[in-house]
């Protein structure tokens, strides 16, 4: 070790012992920069329970180090460790986690005389913080490399198997890009020219030593720590061109056991792809809350703050409808929102349907805002025939620049981007967000949907956008709650792919909630029990279901100031009549007026 080598510090926990170390030139056998902690370093005396099952290598090697008195009892700092003698590591990480008795990240906590962090003082900015990795190996042209040679030698790979020689590590995107055209020109397609170069600019130049890098293999999730730089070699069977050195975690984690969320990343199917956005997902893995927080103490983190990990495990809730909601919604009884409640939960698609007037769309507003916890949750479209998935997602929209007043295309987002946005953002994951769709069968539900109907059945997936290109899933605490008006589309014509999407809830006029709500609402009002008795008397002579009579046409203060009821009728009720017997000769006044109904009743 040459004197002149510069000279790292890690501050321990209590803020007054400090550790000192250098980074060595010389790689070990894995390809990571060796790292001495000097004699008469502070160590922590004590390891947090999770260090054994996520580190081996630096437990055992801490253990191995107590046991032969390189680390004994320090008599310069009362409670505590201190190294004897300089200990050469096999990365600044695993020196760093000896050290502190825990899993932590060497380049960032090894500090220069000036404050510089390791990674910073190697070139590379230590402004980003570090970022999680998906990068695949299971398939590389026909052979699972995870388990073959990434794990067992402890590396990940990318082919780039007609990349030239001399490639260095951060490269400009615009350089990479020409020399992917020029090497790739006869063997890929632009788009997978393109692919590519955004591929080779993550692993060469994005991803930094001491990100996480994560790779899935017969059906689980592996883990580990990127600790040293990227080389490009030629080997043999060109499969593995560009190598960076990763300590791998020693244990995977089952696929179906992963959060939602982290499986919805996990299903992009790109080589590489970032996953910043769950990482906190990633670093609970395998940890229990206690586990997570003695971690969080061994690092000294401020205790003010919450645990990322913790907080990602927030569990979404919709709460249990009470009677106080049942009594304002007039419903007959709390077990029947406690069954649209579970729907919900179980399918996270519904749909009111029923005939006019059966309260679908107030219902389902006022549902919404109460399991979501207020109306900031809740946004309401209405389909038509001309609704467009350009309306409903994303697409090109002209729009005017308010500097120049010209008017350009630009990519704007509908109200299911909004809200799904919205319901993703950090922070919202826990809370429940409501798109309610009135009038959901109006509109040609493949054309307004497109590849958005895959992920409504299945929410663990990510599809392409077709606009933006993004990768997109839907949020696991977005719900959707249609309204379908059955006298203007029978739910008969609703196509199968619809019905295996969404859960279907009737609100008719013969069936609770909707049969006594307009009695429950007279009574409630102080008001005599008529239009209640003309309204079942009228929806006994319809035949068809569909066509019932709902109870909101008669719960509207103009129906009860003088010759209401009167009007009401003969410019509401009798006009559908007339509209559902067009063509039959039926004479509706005879058959559906007031005069007739009141007679009826005696």
């Amino acid at each position: 070790m040459a004197d002149d080598d510069p000279e790292f510090r890690l501050r321990l926990p209590n803020g007054k012992m400090i550790a000192r170390g250098r980074l060595l030139t010389e790689k070990g056998a894995k390809g990571s920069r060796k790292f001495v902690v000097l004699a008469g370093s502070p160590v922590r005396s004590n390891t947090v329970p999770s260090f054994a099952a996520r580190k081996p290598p630096s437990y055992y090697t801490r253990q191995q180090l107590i046991d032969t008195g390189v680390i004994r009892r320090s008599d310069r700092w009362p409670g505590c460790l201190e190294t004897t003698s300089d200990i050469e590591c096999t990365s600044p990480s695993a020196a760093a986690e000896i050290l502190m008795g825990c899993s932590v990240n060497g380049w960032g906590v090894w500090k220069s005389p000036d404050g510089r962090s390791l990674i910073e003082y190697l070139g590379q900015s230590s402004a980003v913080p570090n970022r999680p990795w998906l990068v695949r190996g299971s398939n590389i042209t026909g052979l699972d490399l995870v388990r073959r040679l990434w794990i067992p030698e402890g590396l990940v790979t990318l082919a780039a198997s007609r990349l030239r020689q001399g490639v260095q590590q951060g490269i400009a995107k615009d350089e990479l890009r020409t020399l992917v055209r020029e090497d790739y020109e006869s063997t890929a397609t632009y788009s997978q020219q393109q692919q590519l170069v955004e591929d080779l600019h993550a692993f060469l130049t994005r991803m930094k030593p001491g990100d996480t890098v994560c790779t899935i293999s017969g059906g689980h999730l592996y883990v580990g720590e990127v600790t040293g730089e990227p080389e490009q070699t030629q080997s043999e069977d060109r499969r593995s061109n560009l190598r960076r050195p990763v300590e791998w975690q020693p244990t995977g984690h089952a696929y179906d056991e992963l959060p939602e969320e982290l499986q919805q990343k996990l299903s992009i199917q790109h080589d590489v792809v970032d996953l910043t956005s769950v990482q906190a997902h990633i670093e609970g893995l395998g940890l229990t809350d206690e586990e997570l927080v003695e971690e969080a103490e061994a690092i000294e983190r401020d205790p003010s703050m919450e645990i990322p990990a913790i907080t990602a495990r927030r569990e979404l809730e919709l709460p249990e409808p009470t009677d106080e909601l049942a009594d304002e919604l007039l419903v007959h009884g709390t077990e029947w929102l406690r069954e649209v409640r579970n729907l919900l939960w179980d399918e996270r698609q519904l749909v009111l349907y029923g005939p006019p007037g059966t309260g679908k769309t107030y219902l389902a507003l006022k549902l919404a805002e109460f399991l979501g916890g207020g109306p900031e949750q809740v946004k309401l479209v209405q389909f038509h025939p001309s609704y467009a998935y350009e309306d409903f997602f994303e697409g090109f929209r002209p729009q005017e620049d308010p500097q120049t007043r010209e008017v350009a295309f630009r990519l704007t987002a509908g109200p299911l981007r909004e809200l799904a946005d919205l319901a993703s953002r950090e922070g919202n994951r826990h809370i429940p967000h409501f798109l309610i769709i009135d009038e959901i069968n109006r509109a040609n539900l493949a054309k307004v949907f497109g590849e958005l109907y895959f992920l409504l059945e299945y929410r663990n997936k990510s599809v392409r956008l077709t606009y933006s290109g993004d990768d997109f899933a839907l949020p696991p605490n977005l719900f959707v709650i249609g309204t379908m008006n059955t006298a203007d589309r029978s739910i008969a014509l609703v196509d199968a792919a619809m019905r295996r999407r969404f859960a279907f809830v009737e609100l008719s006029p013969r069936t609770e909630p909707t049969r006594g709500l307009l009695r429950r609402w007279l009574a409630k009002e102080g008001k005599e029990t008529e239009p209640a008795d003309l309204l079942d008397a009228l929806n006994s002579r319809i035949d068809d279901p569909d066509f019932r009579i709902g109870p909101s046409y008669l719960m509207k203060k103009g129906v009860y100031r003088e010759g209401g009821l009167e009007r009401t009728w003969r410019t509401k009720i009798l006009p559908l009549m007339e509209e559902h017997h067009y063509g039959e000769g039926v004479d509706v006044e005879k058959r559906y007026g007031m005069a007739a109904l009141r007679e009826s009743l005696g």
